[in-house]
């Protein structure tokens, strides 16, 4: 169980992960030890930081092709379908949603043929009854 302390340490973390522990140690009022050590909890298998990332300028990702994929599933294959779109370094991320779509899934191509690539191999995938894709032409930081 997360207390508020390493909801507090989670969100500075979530801010600007390169934090030295003494910066974040001074700003939560703890010990650098207790930083540390939750921090070491927290990294664990069933901890809830999973990992690092880098975030890249917008600039920098200008010419990848990223895109948001709906899928419907025929019957009762997603665990099928899920399965396959998980063999693919294309797909970023995968959600299931309610309604219409039983998917979507997040796609990441460094170039248009690429995309249309991943495209066509994903909708060959058995389970599949029917996609809808929307390329993301700009992102507004929130």
């Amino acid at each position: 169980m997360m207390d508020d302390l390493d909801r507090r340490l989670l969100g500075l973390l979530r801010a600007d992960s390169r934090q030295p522990v003494a910066s974040l140690a001074a700003k939560l009022g703890v010990s650098r030890g207790t930083v540390q050590n939750r921090i070491a909890k927290m990294l664990g298998p069933k901890g809830a930081i999973q990992g690092f990332t880098v975030l890249t300028r917008p600039e920098m990702e200008a010419s990848r092709v990223r895109a948001i994929m709906t899928i419907a599933i025929e019957g009762e294959g997603s665990g099928g379908v899920v399965k396959a779109l998980r063999g693919f370094p294309e797909v970023a991320a995968i959600h299931t949603t309610n309604g219409r779509w039983d998917l979507v899934a997040e796609l990441d191509t460094e170039t248009l043929a690429e995309f249309s690539r991943t495209l066509d191999q994903i909708r060959l995938i058995d389970g599949i009854a029917a996609t809808e894709t929307s390329i993301l032409l700009a992102t507004q930081k929130m």
